[in-house]
């Protein structure tokens, strides 16, 4: 059996794991995380976070998406994964991590954590391309993954699964794929974002990568100034920091509110 801890930030579920003894005894992390992630089968999640061991930093993790891909960063996991090291006594409130992406800091106050972010990829603004039968003004940027950031009039009726999927799949962003976030600016310090997220192929309550990505795009093109405050699908609020330079952006933060849901064990008859 498999002590785990689950976790919300700001509507993105994971499931946590210590497995820094290897204790766990998984040898295959990618089907674990397919089995465990699925709703009604099993615990049901976003993602999985497995803490191992790190030389460079605090801890490094292993994060899988809910279809068992295993992805370089995720926002809102790195803010529960921080909270989770914090409270397990794996480190202290102010802490680094490895991902695929790079080293992360992070600091934790009570359920707040704020993330600094690896530096961005140069923003690519105001392209067209031809989506389900229409052609849409796109951008995109790379925050830790791969985001692709579209404005629209109407936040609420637009349908980002049907959007969400193709442009996700789109030959623009082949290989890797990108997720796909759906923007409105509210005023020059808030935004609205709804995401279709690659590795969980629908749209979640919240992206924190794709919260970076939206505010970092809608910076580059005047619309807004830091920092900037993004609603997401939740209803919750995330906070971006950042500086703008002629090449695309540094020191980019973000924070937001964590909830440990629950912790328990999971028993051999959830990931078999």
């Amino acid at each position: 059996m498999i002590n785990f801890f689950k976790m919300s930030g700001s509507g993105n579920d994971f499931i946590l794991i210590d497995n820094r003894d290897g204790s766990a005894g998984i040898s295959d992390w990618s089907a674990f995380a397919k089995r465990v992630c699925e709703p009604r089968i099993s615990l049901g999640a976003d993602g999985l976070i497995v803490v191992v061991p790190s030389s460079q930093a605090d801890f490094r993790w292993l994060f899988y998406n809910a279809d068992g891909s295993e992805a370089e960063m995720c926002g809102n996991g790195g803010r529960c994964a921080a909270r989770f090291a914090f409270l397990k006594g794996i480190a202290q409130g102010k802490m680094s991590f490895e991902t695929r992406a790079g080293i992360i800091d992070a600091e934790v106050c009570d359920r707040i954590v704020k993330l600094r972010l690896t530096d961005p990829s140069v923003p690519v603004v105001d392209y067209t391309l031809r989506v389900a039968g229409s052609d849409l003004v796109m951008n995109n940027i790379n925050t830790g993954v791969p985001h692709a950031v579209h404005y629209v009039e109407d936040i609420e009726g637009v349908d980002v699964f049907a959007y969400g999927r193709e442009i996700r799949r789109h030959a623009h962003f082949q290989p890797a794929g990108t997720n796909a976030n759906f923007v409105k600016v509210l005023d020059r310090g808030t935004i609205q974002v709804r995401t279709y997220e690659r590795g969980v192929e629908a749209e979640t309550l919240a992206c924190g990568t794709g919260a970076v990505a939206s505010a970092l795009i809608s910076a580059w093109k005047g619309l807004v100034d830091a920092p900037v405050s993004v609603r997401v699908r939740s209803g919750e609020i995330l906070k971006i920091y950042f500086e703008k330079n002629s090449q695309g952006f540094e020191k980019v933060y973000l924070e937001g509110g964590t909830t440990l849901v629950c912790q328990g064990v999971l028993c051999e008859e959830g990931y078999k």
